[in-house]
């Protein structure tokens, strides 16, 4: 078969060339979330190839766009998930529309007017704050929503894709226990975003299980940037009895407290150990590479995009509020306490 007989290839063929079953070359199309990544990508390279167009019942039109609404773009955070929804959209044959309104009302004022005037699939929102009115208007325009680690809590009906983030800062926490520190600090994101305070809510939890007091003097402010993470690992080397570990709930600020711990004159990790949240691809490549919780970013903007696409198709979902799994990656930043710190209890 060739690229040009998509017209007739069925997915019968499609599944025995991929050598799956008819039933996962359905869910793949229906952008079912079990299904495994290998599988998937050979799956929607062969209905690429073979141009496979889903007959459906109904005539459903369509913009070819979908939108990705962000806060800011000034954080590679962002182009991880701008990776996910254009991997998809590139296989579905839709553009991705990048849009940053920086949290001003004027600037999202104006986006849903240039919306107005053109046609879109569906909009997808990061780590954004869906306000009924908004919701309202786009509703009326017929155009269906999903938000990336929201901000509040979405209307019901709005999906939302997020990951494990108390697990996270729970795994994260464990982890610096059991290897024998004690005063851990950490560095909160925005206190708006209900991951940020998952991520603190996991910490907690790890230090109550292990009977650690929770001392709020090791808690400081921040918000996923790296200034934040160097200002806030200044004031936990300032206190008193300061921390042998800091967990910093972004990759990005943890490369700040870095900065902090060297230009006080100590070493990562033996003097301070350092865990972040991300799992960023320059993570690896820090000196030295860094323990961190990875949430699969590039994998929550392909989730997104294939939800996204399956609502402006007029299709149901299999869950409206879907989280995805963390994994603490432990390499080098992190180590015992050094010699002469309080042990375990």
């Amino acid at each position: 078969m060739g690229a040009d007989d998509g017209r007739r290839v069925t997915i019968t063929a499609i599944a025995r060339e991929a050598g799956v079953s008819v039933p996962t070359v359905s869910r793949v199309l229906n952008g079912r979330s079990d299904v495994a990544p290998d599988t998937r990508e050979r799956v929607e390279e062969l209905l690429r190839h073979h141009g496979y167009r889903r007959r459906s019942s109904r005539s459903v039109r369509r913009a070819g766009l979908v939108d990705l609404v962000f806060n800011d773009l000034d954080s590679p955070w962002a182009v991880e998930i701008i990776r996910g929804v254009e991997d998809v959209g590139h296989g579905a044959g839709v553009g991705t529309v990048v849009s940053a309104i920086h949290r001003q009302p004027t600037a999202a004022r104006q986006w849903l007017q240039n919306l107005r005037t053109r046609a879109t699939d569906g909009v997808i929102f990061v780590t954004s704050h869906l306000s009924p009115p908004l919701h309202a208007q786009l509703r009326r325009l017929n155009v269906p929503v999903v938000v990336v680690d929201p901000a509040g809590v979405p209307a019901m009906d709005v999906p939302t894709i997020g990951a494990t983030n108390w697990a996270g800062g729970l795994a994260a926490t464990e982890h610096l226990l059991s290897i024998g520190h004690r005063r851990i600090g950490f560095v909160a994101g925005p206190t708006h975003l209900l991951c940020s305070r998952a991520r603190l809510d996991g910490y907690r939890a790890g230090l109550e299980a292990a009977g650690v007091p929770v001392d709020d003097a090791l808690v400081c402010p921040g918000d996923f940037y790296h200034a934040s993470g160097y200002a806030a690992g200044t004031a936990l080397l300032n206190v008193a009895d300061p921390p042998t570990a800091i967990f910093a709930a972004s990759d990005q600020m943890a490369f700040g407290v870095y900065e902090a711990i060297r230009r006080r004159g100590l070493r990562v990790p033996d003097d301070v150990s350092v865990v972040g949240f991300d799992d960023l691809p320059e993570a690896r490549w820090a000196s030295p590479p860094l323990t961190t919780v990875r949430q699969p970013l590039v994998e929550m903007g392909r989730l997104a995009a294939r939800t996204v696409l399956r609502l402006a198709q007029g299709e149901g979902i299999d869950s409206p509020r879907v989280e995805l799994a963390t994994e603490l990656v432990v390499r080098d930043s992190t180590a015992a306490p050094p010699t002469g710190s309080p042990g375990p209890s």
